[in-house]
């Protein structure tokens, strides 16, 4: 076995040390590190001869020079594997990596009970106005609790946007759990898989006339971009509630901050925002009705180390020449097997 021919690299972040324990395990295996402000100097030969990127989740987290676009992929022409540290991969290009011959994968399915849990969290919390009850004991004498009646969850419908590993814990939870009614919409999957993960198929629309809570747990993309706006939550009714742990973009702020002022909805739970970690004086932040974390739902012990370990995986299987289990675009599959073969000297698959 040669030693350190097979090159990864990361900056500043990974899911969790697990990671780097299963890949120095490895004596084939080379693995880098880099800082956001590493200099060119350090940072150059390692993007020139390295084959895996394991990169960041989070767009703010990470330099825009090390975001995985068209210029970054020039600097990496040995580069065969982006692997995201999350199920989200918003600094990666995704077509500009099919169009180099690079394989993209994320660890879906790793952080799905902490999100599903995160958004249960948020629902039970604004409807029974906990939040609200929490602020007025810190500021107010005398507080009425009359003033602070909520309600329960048994038997209202929840309408999920995306019933994939998050979407389908969120509507096990729901209905097992809490008894109520799960609505949801995904145009990739039939009626009959959705009804296997728990979910009534609807259009969007309807979902969102119908449901007392919208839980958002859909990937970014460009179908889903500016998917919830102004008209969207117009169709939503008075008393029901906005829950976002999926990604900032999807939905309009703006829009929502008009939803809320105008109470058109009930409030919001919102954990993922166009800007990471928005500012103390976001407008949206001035709503006692808006519950809000800074993108955490997927962040626990437990998930961090699931997601470690699975990114250590698939990186290796896919160095390995298998492939790996949670590919992004699997069309680029004969360019990258081609690439890797020049690389290694034998075909993956």
């Amino acid at each position: 076995m040669s030693v350190n021919n097979k090159r990864v690299f990361y900056v500043k972040y990974l899911a969790n040390p697990i990671y780097i324990d299963i890949l120095k395990a490895r004596a084939d295996v080379r693995l880098d590190r880099l800082e956001n402000d590493s200099p060119v100097a350090d940072f150059a030969p390692v993007l020139e001869a390295a084959h895996v990127y394991q990169v960041g989740a989070a767009r703010d987290e990470l330099a825009p020079h090390f975001h995985v676009h068209a210029d970054l992929l020039k600097r990496t022409p040995n580069l065969l594997l982006v692997s995201s540290n999350g199920a989200g991969f918003d600094p990666v290009d995704v077509e500009a990596c099919t169009a180099a011959g690079v394989l993209v994968v994320n660890q879906s399915g790793g952080n799905a009970h902490s999100v599903a849990e995160h958004a249960l969290a948020m629902m039970l919390t604004l409807s029974k106005r906990i939040i609200q009850s929490d602020r007025r004991l810190r500021r107010e004498r005398n507080v009425n609790r009359n003033d602070l009646v909520g309600n329960e969850v048994e038997h209202k419908t929840v309408g999920i946007v995306g019933l994939g590993n998050v979407g389908r814990r969120i509507a096990a939870l729901c209905s097992t759990l809490l008894g109520m009614k799960v609505l949801a919409y995904d145009p990739y999957l039939s009626a009959e898989e959705m009804a296997a993960r728990g979910g009534e198929k609807v259009e969007l629309d309807e979902l969102l006339r119908r449901a007392d809570f919208v839980s958002i747990s859909c990937p970014l993309d460009k179908g889903s971009r500016g998917m919830i706006g102004v008209r969207e939550f117009a169709l939503m009714q008075p008393h029901a509630y906005f829950v976002t742990t999926a990604r900032g973009f999807i939905h309009d702020e703006d829009a929502l901050l008009g939803a809320l002022r105008d109470k058109r909805i009930a409030g919001a739970g919102l954990d993922v925002w166009s800007k990471e970690p928005p500012p103390p004086d976001h407008p949206l932040l001035q709503f006692d009705n808006v519950l809000a974390s800074p993108h955490t739902a997927g962040v626990t012990t437990e998930a961090r180390q699931n997601m470690g370990r699975i990114a250590a995986e698939q990186v290796l299987a896919a160095l390995d020449g298998k492939r790996p289990p949670r590919v992004i675009n699997p069309a680029v599959w004969p360019h990258y097997a081609e690439r890797f073969h020049k690389a290694f000297g034998f075909t993956p698959g």
